[in-house]
């Protein structure tokens, strides 16, 4: 700092200075409690009337927020919850696609001011008790219980990492409740301690339980190893596997358990950590619409799985399949989409980066007998334009479930070079993290975005999780048909919409576009497409 400090740079002197680190939360919240606690030394205790909320209820709250809320409500809340996202999205669309305004404005003229119909919210067949993944986080519960096995009651930055038990929770399946109170009276009776976020102290971290129809059940154990001995690591995963293949926890019927040693990582991604197979199977079978699936520790599999088939099954509708068509799968996970629709089409390929995935998708699709399938693993933006030379454009629909953050960009370039995609499937669990990916697919070709742009034809959400904010969006894009493939061309159709009073406030609260024939007047409206929307 003092070599720095004064140093001239660009005719301007340096100055440095010692930054304040931020508090942490954790100690910010336990002195503001000391200081309340001095200060209320003096007062009368409170009435009962303030007492706080049982536990219960507290957890429900942050695990199930809508628990207390009647289904077909919540299914209406997420409707509207969609509408939003299409109504900023056709916001976006008007500023970033000046092109696409005419037809944008008769789109809102038929759907409500939006850019394309919303046909409705699929329910889920189960509401409570549907997922076949938990992650639960191993800590001190609210009342100093040491080594709790459940749910973080709120956020780190918040200022608690109390953790609840979730044997009350209503979208948790009771086998894996059975698999959690077992865990937990195991590692209580050890002498090891929780890990602590705060101190970076202590080796229990997290439990992992998977299940299926099938009655198979994996766990997989998060542990700090600290500075213990390897002969030391080594008796604790024969007490563990001992414990729950011969012991107590036999009851719980795990039938697959893996351990690992999680400590500085190398990776924010749990799908890095070494994974040690220490009893059962090595992996646990589920069945999606007649198919069987195997399924690793860490590959990606939808957490509801009945409302996993209503979801396929509406890709499947959507995608209007041929024994012509070719379907193009980004970040397939363990193949589920591919292979579901696999028996309808000519082809299927499968493009995803975690390894384990695509071992898991490959075996897959040996296990249904299907041969028209091939999975390729690594980045989908390096992938993509390879594959694109060798498809032929005819019958070719392109499907996407990323993880809930989107799609990286590049990919979303890659797609949009690849010229031969006409129709996409997009498919998210986090319709507003996604929201830059559908600008982009539908922004207006540039320097950055090459390639015709896409527009949104029709949406529909599907209800992956009960009891929660959340569902899943699928939005149908489709290729922007440019008249003689120039945007420059236009239409009469197109350039009489400005002329007829167009409210460009509708749209993205700017001035109307002019109606010079540059942008605004370039897009041929498909006829076949516009029958379609308005059945």
């Amino acid at each position: 700092m003092k070599v720095l400090h004064g140093v001239l740079w660009k005719s301007r002197h340096l100055s440095v200075r010692l930054a304040k680190p931020k508090a942490d939360p954790i100690a910010k919240k336990r002195k503001k409690e000391e200081e309340t606690e001095q200060g209320e030394a003096k007062r009368p205790a409170p009435s009962k009337a303030s007492a706080e909320e049982p536990l219960s209820k507290q957890i429900a709250d942050v695990v199930t927020p809508l628990w207390n809320v009647p289904y077909e409500e919540q299914l209406a809340k997420k409707k509207q919850e969609c509408e939003q996202v299409l109504q900023k999205l056709t916001k976006e669309i008007g500023n970033n696609n000046r092109a696409l305004v005419p037809w944008l404005f008769m789109q809102k003229q038929k759907y409500n001011k939006l850019c394309c119909p919303v046909e409705g919210v699929k329910a889920s067949p189960l509401q409570t008790e549907y997922r076949n993944k938990c992650e639960f986080l191993i800590g001190i519960g609210v009342n100093q219980e040491d080594k709790t096995v459940g749910c973080r009651l709120g956020k780190y930055k918040g200022g608690t990492c109390a953790v609840v038990e979730p044997f009350d929770t209503i979208h948790i399946p009771a086998i894996a409740k059975k698999v959690v109170k077992a865990f937990q009276d195991y590692i209580r009776s050890t002498p090891y301690s929780v890990y602590s976020p705060e101190t970076y102290e202590g080796h229990w971290k997290q439990l992992t339980v998977r299940t299926s129809r099938n009655g198979h059940i994996m766990a997989i154990v998060y542990f700090n190893p600290q500075k213990l001995s390897k002969e030391e690591l080594a008796d604790l995963k024969s007490s563990l596997t001992k414990y729950f293949t011969e012991g107590t926890g036999k009851s719980s019927g795990v039938t697959s358990l893996y351990f690992v040693e999680e400590g500085q990582r190398k990776s924010p991604n749990l799908e890095d950590l070494p994974l040690e197979h220490v009893a059962g199977d090595k992996y646990i079978y589920e069945e999606l619409l007649g198919l069987k699936f195997r399924i690793s520790p860490h590959a990606f599999f939808q957490v509801n799985t009945q409302a996993a088939e209503v979801l396929y099954t509406a890709i499947g509708e959507w995608a209007q399949l041929s024994p012509e068509s070719t379907v193009l799968d980004i970040c397939c996970g363990t193949g589920t989409i591919g292979i579901s629709l696999a028996k309808k089409v000519k082809k299927v390929i499968g493009i995803e980066l975690c390894q384990e995935a695509v071992q898991d998708a490959k075996v897959n699709a040996q296990i249904n007998e299907l041969n028209n399938i091939e999975f390729h693993c690594g980045k989908a933006e390096d992938i993509v334009p390879s594959l694109i030379n060798i498809l032929a454009p005819q019958n070719l629909i392109t499907i996407v479930d990323p993880p809930r953050a989107g799609l990286h960009s590049k990919v979303i370039l890659a797609i949009r070079r690849a010229e031969h995609l006409k129709k996409l499937i997009y498919v998210s669990c986090n319709p507003r993290a996604a929201m830059n990916n559908f600008v982009d697919l539908c922004r207006a070709p540039s320097n950055r975005v090459k390639g015709a742009s896409f527009r949104p034809v029709k949406a529909m959400a599907v209800d992956l999780f009960p009891q929660t904010r959340h569902c899943e969006l699928l939005i149908f894009f489709e290729r922007v048909d440019y008249a003689n493939g120039s945007s420059a061309e236009a239409t009469p159709d197109a350039a009489q919409v400005p002329a007829a009073g167009f409210d460009s406030a509708c749209v993205d609260g700017t001035d109307p576009p002019n109606s010079d024939g540059s942008q605004a007047t370039s897009v041929r409206v498909d006829p076949a497409l516009e029958e379609r929307e308005s059945t």
